[in-house]
């Protein structure tokens, strides 16, 4: 499955070391202000060399739109795209051409297919990301016309976390900082830490945490579709993540059903927006798989990154054992590019569930 989406569909296509990184987005609605400062800043927050906590690639990701925009707006056709890569290294591939790397999809991919780019690991590599990005970026356009907004940042590295309560926190200044983390004390904590795990020649993990404001009530299915199964398959499909939960998660589980329980009130305005709201919000935002109207928040869990620029134990495509050490250039902690990944995933799923709820109540 290389495509996402019901209504709004993104199908990506390229490889890490090949020429280019593309996609076509389709169920883009028609009549959209297509903002391509907009969307290539989208990307220059994923782009490989932002700062020292990162891989030292140098690629500037210049997105190409192909098609379906005219004077400046969407047309309702398919939207093709591409980011050429320019700054490929392959020779600092070529001792692992038939070893396996820990942790990596070589032996699967090996064993599926039958044949692997050894290159960065071709398909598998995360910088595959770039379509969902790219198309993110036009949902983002789209959900900005119908209110609904959405922020991430890194909440955890390692051991270092923020209180699970975003409200505590200004997001608009996630960007502030090399880690994206809206509290600067430990941000200047996180850095360190990824600086040290990269001195060492190793990699740390964390987690980033997804705030959608402004979704209206009714996205989702009652049952097989429900919205947070939507957005944790989303997530749970980008590289190295590892784990999901929305509202209270696995925290609430400690809590009785009379402190976790949202009580709905009245919240009627002269304009009658939203009479009907919640008390508390601990269920993020989807009570019975459908959206209530509240924020919706959730918490992805990243793995540490898999190649390290230490030597490791594994074996060769012949089940010898053998030993490896990385070359080229790798990122120590996945978080701080992620943030707009997780970001774009998030807009990708709730633009499909609003138009596919559009269209039901249209037919």
């Amino acid at each position: 499955m290389n495509t996402i989406g019901n209504i709004f569909r993104l199908t990506t296509f390229g490889e890490s070391h090949g020429e280019a990184i593309g996609g076509v987005v389709d169920g883009m609605p028609a009549g959209i202000p297509i903002d391509m400062a907009f969307i290539q800043q989208e990307l220059n927050r994923r782009r490989p060399g932002q700062s020292a906590i990162t891989t030292a690639r140098q690629e500037a990701d210049q997105v190409e739109l192909l098609s379906g925009v005219f004077e400046g707006k969407s047309t309702g056709c398919p939207i093709g795209f591409i980011v050429r890569n320019t700054n490929q290294h392959s020779n600092d591939y070529d001792n692992m051409r038939e070893v396996y790397r820990p942790s990596h999809a070589d032996y699967t991919y090996n064993t599926k297919y039958g044949i692997r780019d050894h290159r960065g690991g071709g398909r598998s590599s995360a910088r595959i990301t770039i379509s969902r990005c790219v198309a993110g970026a036009l949902a983002k356009l789209a959900l900005k016309e119908i209110g609904v907004h959405i922020t991430a940042y890194t909440s955890q590295v390692g051991e270092i976390a923020l209180d699970r309560d975003y409200h505590l926190y200004d997001l608009t200044k996630t960007e502030n900082n090399a880690v994206r983390c809206p509290d600067e004390e430990k941000a200047a904590e996180m850095m360190h830490l990824i600086e040290q795990v990269k001195a060492e020649g190793d990699t740390i993990g964390g987690v980033i945490t997804c705030v959608i404001t402004g979704c209206p009530v009714g996205l989702g299915e009652p049952e097989f579709g429900k919205l947070h199964a939507q957005l944790g398959a989303a997530m749970l499909s980008i590289n190295a993540v590892k784990g999901f939960e929305y509202g209270e998660g696995f925290a609430g589980v400690t809590h009785r059903g009379s402190e976790q329980n949202d009580v709905f009130v009245n919240n009627s305005s002269p304009d009658g927006n939203k009479p009907i709201g919640t008390k508390t919000n601990h269920s993020g935002g989807i009570q019975g798989g459908i959206s209530n109207g509240q924020d919706i928040y959730c918490r992805i869990a990243f793995k540490p990154v898999a190649t390290l620029l230490r030597e490791q134990d594994t074996v060769d495509i012949h089940g010898e054992k053998t030993t490896l050490t990385a070359k080229g250039r790798h990122d120590p902690c996945v978080l701080p590019r992620a943030v707009p990944i997780v970001e774009a995933m998030a807009a990708i799923t709730i633009l499909d569930a609003f138009l596919s709820d559009k269209t039901k109540k249209m037919g």
